[in-house]
């Protein structure tokens, strides 16, 4: 198995703007409500079996937290996991915000 890659938030955006990509948020309950990356889907201890069942191995997997750091280890249990193409979004998603305030969707 391959580690997993680092990427930065423009990379991600070149990523993403160029066809499917699954983007996972692994912050908590609140933060990830309040705002996350288009299309992320929220990544926990009680989704995290579900997503392994049901995901695309082959399509490439952005794996974002607050700065960068804590997604490293969850990049990494993907890769073991079995996905192909996994990348841990440098910075995270404070980040992203800062460079792509307009790219966020807002919860509630």
């Amino acid at each position: 198995m391959s580690a997993f890659q680092h990427i930065s938030p423009a990379q991600a955006a070149t990523m993403l703007d160029s066809g499917p990509v699954q983007v996972v948020d692994v912050r908590d309950n609140q933060s990830f409500s309040w705002n996350h990356m288009p299309g992320a889907i929220h990544l926990t201890n009680n989704t995290v079996a579900d997503f392994v069942l049901h995901g695309e191995f082959e399509q490439p997997v952005i794996v974002c937290c607050f700065h960068g750091i804590s997604s490293q280890s969850a990049a990494e249990y993907l890769v073991n996991q079995g996905f192909e193409k996994v990348y841990n979004l440098d910075g995270g998603f404070e980040a992203w915000e800062q460079q792509f305030p307009n790219r966020t969707e807002r919860g509630l």
